[in-house]
């Protein structure tokens, strides 16, 4: 599942930060309902991305190297909707989301979902 983000308009799996206390679990779970309205179970860590060129910046001048999870999971209740994060959802086929507007690592999370790898895929040094 792809969602537009409000933001950019952008697609992208739905995703964000984790808070204070949660697990990545949690973190997950809270993070497809507030974006898309559906409950889902997590069943496992598909990837891990992360790079010295993968950051965010602030306007202080702060950078922070990010770390995403990407999480196999299931749907197990809610009903699908778009939020005050998003603009538009959808489920797709690779092929359908080619001339999608993606940032990299997004595209790279589709990919990687459509791949049945039997272990954690991990991404250590790519381009952002």
């Amino acid at each position: 599942m792809l969602v537009q983000r409000a933001e950019d308009d952008k697609w992208a799996v739905p995703g964000g930060y984790m808070e204070s206390g949660e697990n990545f679990r949690e973190a997950c779970k809270r993070e497809v309902l507030e974006e898309t309205g559906l409950e889902v179970n997590v069943r496992r860590l598909l990837s891990i991305y992360t790079s010295p060129h993968f950051l965010l910046e602030y306007p202080d001048g702060n950078k922070w190297q990010l770390v995403c999870l990407h999480f196999d999971a299931e749907i197990v209740g809610g009903k699908l909707r778009v939020s005050n994060e998003t603009n538009a959802f959808g489920f797709f086929s690779l092929s359908e989301i080619s001339d999608f507007d993606m940032h990299g690592v997004d595209r790279m999370r589709v990919r990687d979902g459509f791949i049945d790898a039997a272990e954690t895929v991990i991404y250590d040094d790519f381009d952002v």
